[in-house]
């Protein structure tokens, strides 16, 4: 099983890569096929945990998830690190723990998701038990997230414009501008803080953590756009690598437009899914694609008035989009939109809420996740080529493709990121990677290909639909039990039932 899943000898030259202290590692050391980390205690007192149950509680809002468990927060200083000023400067994250194990399980997701603390939660709450006597899960709000020293610099107004513009719009000037304006702001309020805030850096925070609790190796999920982290920190840091699973993996090879292409092809297929479930279910969309380009019709007509955003094309389609993640709350997404086509847009406005409000001790995530992205590519496309791309995708993807490709102006404004050199990894321990079918946000076949780039990867691939396959198919979770738990190495290629 291990010599199906792990990498051969390698017959490139031997590489150095940057270690502790920023001192560079032979990965000759690290060459060849690697055993599955062995686990070992973290330092329970090592941060100043406090017990925050009702904290958690108003943050999760009317989404907390069921059962008894005990939440303990804490905030941990780690090193700003701007570019221009390397070193310089401190930022405070914010971090949640529970469980009861001897070792340690850190949770990173996505920058525009739900923020690593209350992933972390809904995580320990639909894993089984024997995880949480094993481990204790610790849950990371990201640099820019959630209660992490972040960011909320978009403006109201201009974060409305770009959340509600139509993407079937001929003309986006408006969209040049808005993004023109959120850029600018968001430097003037960051200042030289702003390149901070990216995966390279939260990557170097993980290191940090990693001191902090005491452990010789980092036990990490990396929950999609996470995923990068966990890579990064993989290739910076690859003799403290320890049991890893990625749940969704963005495609190392792709551009900012392979990406988001990518993205528009699997809505479109995700919402193919939401249709034969929504026609199995009997739901009240009796024709789920046609229903929607009503609703789209009508509100080009009739936006519906919101407190912060509008019910728009434009953030219909955003919210549709961030309903069909969460295969949970398709019921609910399915009576949104047919009570939105009555005039009523709760349902809808629920689904973008997190996105564009300061909600429950939450920032808004369009924000983090616009910075956050931007400094994660160096992609930056002309408008013109932009409008082009519009006109292709929406022929070829024709729900969603306009969507994502006028999103490529969102990052014009803001300056490109130098590249940090990094060296790919020679060998490594074995890690889990789960991809899910249908996954509107970090597609499947960018998860396999992230996979094949691994060494030691054993992919785990979920014919089921949402974002992430852990806690929600059982047959992933069993495997990521199995692996965590026991060191016992899924079957490279194994395949979960929908």
């Amino acid at each position: 099983m291990l010599s199906a899943c792990t990498a051969g000898p390698s017959i490139r030259p031997v590489i150095a890569v940057k270690g502790e202290e920023n001192q560079p590692v032979d990965q000759s050391a690290l060459a060849g096929p690697q055993p599955v980390p062995p686990l070992g205690e973290y330092k329970a007192s090592s941060l100043p945990w406090t017990q925050c149950n009702e904290q958690m509680k108003d943050r999760f809002g009317d989404t907390a998830p069921q059962g008894d468990l005990k939440y303990e927060c804490a905030r941990m200083t780690t090193v700003l690190d701007p570019p221009g000023r390397p070193g310089r400067g401190t930022l405070g994250l914010a971090l949640t723990r529970v469980g009861t194990g001897k070792s340690a399980l850190v949770v990173v997701t996505d920058p525009g998701g739900e923020p690593g603390t209350l992933k972390a939660a809904r995580l320990a709450a639909s894993l089984p038990k024997e995880l949480l006597t094993t481990y204790t899960i610790i849950g990371v709000d990201r640099r820019g997230t959630g209660r992490s020293d972040g960011m909320s610099c978009v403006p109201n107004a201009t974060r409305a414009q770009l959340v509600e513009y139509d993407p079937a719009e001929p003309e986006q000037s408006n969209l040049v501008v808005a993004a023109g304006e959120a850029s600018q702001e968001c430097v003037l309020d960051l200042e030289g803080r702003l390149t901070a805030f990216d995966s390279w850096r939260a990557a170097a925070d993980l290191e940090r953590l990693r001191e902090m609790l005491g452990t010789e190796r980092l036990n990490a999920i990396g929950v999609g756009e996470g995923s990068r982290v966990i890579t990064t920190y993989a290739q910076r840091y690859p003799a403290r690598i320890g049991r890893t699973i990625l749940d969704g993996a963005p495609d190392p090879a792709l551009d900012q437009v392979g990406v988001l292409e990518s993205r528009a092809i699997a809505a479109e297929a995700t919402f193919d899914a939401f249709a034969r479930d929504c026609k199995t279910r009997g739901c009240a969309l009796a024709n789920p694609r046609e229903d929607v380009a009503a609703l789209l019709t009508q509100l080009r007509t009739n936006r519906v008035r919101g407190e912060y955003v509008d019910l728009t094309p434009g953030s219909a389609l955003n919210a549709i989009v961030e309903g069909l993640s969460d295969r949970g709350r398709w019921p609910a997404l399915a009576d949104a939109v047919v009570k939105a086509r009555g005039g009523d847009a709760a349902g809808l406005f629920a689904f973008l809420d997190p996105v564009v409000n300061d909600l429950d001790e939450n920032p808004p995530r369009f924000d983090a996740g616009l910075i956050i992205g931007c400094n994660d590519t160096a992609t930056r496309i002309p408008p013109d080529r932009v409008k082009a791309l519009t006109a292709d995708w929406a022929t070829k993807h024709a729900m969603f493709g306009a969507l994502f490709a006028r999103q490529l102006l969102h990052c014009n404004p803001f300056v490109p990121p130098k590249a940090e050199k990094v060296d790919p990894l020679k060998s490594a321990p074995p890690v889990v990677v789960l991809s899910t079918a249908n996954d509107a946000t970090t597609p499947a076949p960018g998860t396999e290909h992230a996979a094949q780039r691994l060494p030691g990867a054993a992919l785990v691939a979920w014919q089921g639909s949402g974002h992430g396959a852990l806690g929600t198919s059982g047959c992933a979770t069993t495997a990521a039990r199995d692996y965590l738990i026991d060191a016992k190495v899924p079957s490279n290629g194994t395949v979960c039932p929908p």
